[in-house]
C-alpha cells in the first residue's frame, strides 16, 4: 500500500468515526432522571412479589441478597441449543466491556456497555453495505454485540424466539444462556459469525460446538431472561448464565450474511435491559 492509499484509508476512517460521534450526539438519549424512575418502577413491582434473581449484571460485583433458589443448569452438553439472537452493546459489565454506552432514548436502544479496547485502522474501514438493518439502523464496524446462546432441558430443536426454547411436554425446563461479547470489526480473518454461531447435533442434543472457549473464565450466576420490556417489571423465567469477560474480534460482514440467512429468523440487533444493581434482585456469585 502506498502512501497515498494509506492517508486515503486514514481519511476514511476518521470521517467514518466523525460520522458515527455526530450520529451518537444527535441521537436522543434520555435523562439520568428517566433511568431512576425505570429502576424505582422495578423495585416497587418486584417488592415482595417473589421474583427471583435478575439479568443483566455487573459481572465483576458479586454480592447479592435475593433469597430465591434454584439449581444451576446442567452443562451445555447435556441441553438443547435452542435460540441465538444477540444485543447492541453489551447487557452485562464486566471485563473488556465496561465503557457506558450512555442512557440512550429509554427503551434499550444506544444504551449498554461497550468494548473498551481498540481495533486498528485496518479493521476500522467501513463497510458500504448495510448490516442486519430489518428493524432501522445498521451495524456498524466498531459496534459491540453480546451474543446470546440459549440451551433448554426440554425436548426442543433451535427456532425463532425464545418460545423455541419451551415446549408443552416441559413445563418447567432448566434453561442456560452462554453469553459471548464481541466487536465487529472489517476483517475476513476475524472470527467468522456463520462458524460461532454453528449448529450441529452432538450425543443427540443441539449444540453451538465453536462458542470460544478462551475468553477467560467464565462467570456463572442464577438470573433470568434480559431485554428492556423488563426495566420495569421483574422477569419470571429462571436462567443459568455463563459469560466471559473477555470480547471476541468477529468480521462484519460474516454478521450481515448470517442476518441474512439463519434458521432463528434473526435479522436485527435487539435492546437491551437496563443493568440491575438492585441487591435484593441479585443472585451472590460463588467465587
Amino acid at each position: 500500500m502506498n502512501n497515498t492509499q494509506m492517508i486515503k484509508r486514514v481519511l476514511l476512517v476518521t470521517l467514518s468515526a466523525l460520522a458515527l460521534s455526530t450520529a451518537a450526539v444527535n441521537a436522543k438519549s434520555v435523562t439520568d432522571e428517566v433511568i431512576a424512575k425505570q429502576r424505582a418502577a422495578l423495585e416497587k413491582n418486584t417488592h415482595g412479589k417473589g421474583f427471583g434473581p435478575q439479568s443483566p449484571r455487573d459481572i465483576e460485583q458479586f454480592q447479592g441478597t435475593n433469597l430465591r433458589r434454584f439449581a444451576m443448569a446442567p452443562d451445555p452438553s447435556e441441553l438443547n441449543l435452542c435460540n441465538i439472537h444477540f444485543h447492541k452493546n453489551a447487557e452485562h459489565k464486566g471485563g473488556e466491556y465496561t465503557t457506558y454506552a450512555g442512557n440512550g432514548d429509554g427503551q434499550g436502544y444506544n444504551t449498554g456497555y461497550v468494548y473498551n479496547g481498540q481495533l486498528s485502522a485496518q479493521q476500522l474501514t467501513p463497510v458500504t453495505n448495510k448490516v442486519c438493518a430489518a428493524k432501522g439502523d445498521s451495524l456498524q464496524v466498531g459496534d459491540t454485540l453480546e451474543v446470546h446462546f440459549v440451551y433448554s432441558s426440554a425436548q426442543v430443536k433451535p427456532g425463532p424466539t425464545l418460545g423455541a426454547c419451551l415446549a408443552d411436554t416441559t413445563m418447567n425446563p432448566a434453561l442456560r444462556v452462554e453469553g459471548q461479547v464481541i466487536v465487529l470489526a472489517n476483517d475476513d480473518e476475524a472470527i467468522d459469525f456463520d462458524d460461532l454461531a454453528d449448529v450441529e447435533r452432538i450425543n443427540g442434543y443441539y449444540q453451538a460446538p465453536n462458542v470460544p472457549t478462551n475468553m477467560g473464565e467464565s462467570i456463572e450466576y442464577l438470573g433470568s431472561t434480559t431485554g428492556p420490556s423488563y426495566n420495569q417489571e421483574g422477569s419470571p423465567l429462571q436462567v443459568s448464565w455463563s459469560i466471559r469477560p473477555k470480547v471476541a474480534v468477529v468480521d462484519i460482514n460474516s454478521v450481515g450474511e448470517w442476518c441474512d440467512d439463519n434458521e432463528f429468523n434473526e435479522d436485527h440487533a435487539h435492546a437491551v435491559r437496563n443493568l440491575v444493581q438492585n441487591p435484593k434482585l441479585l443472585s451472590p456469585i460463588m467465587q
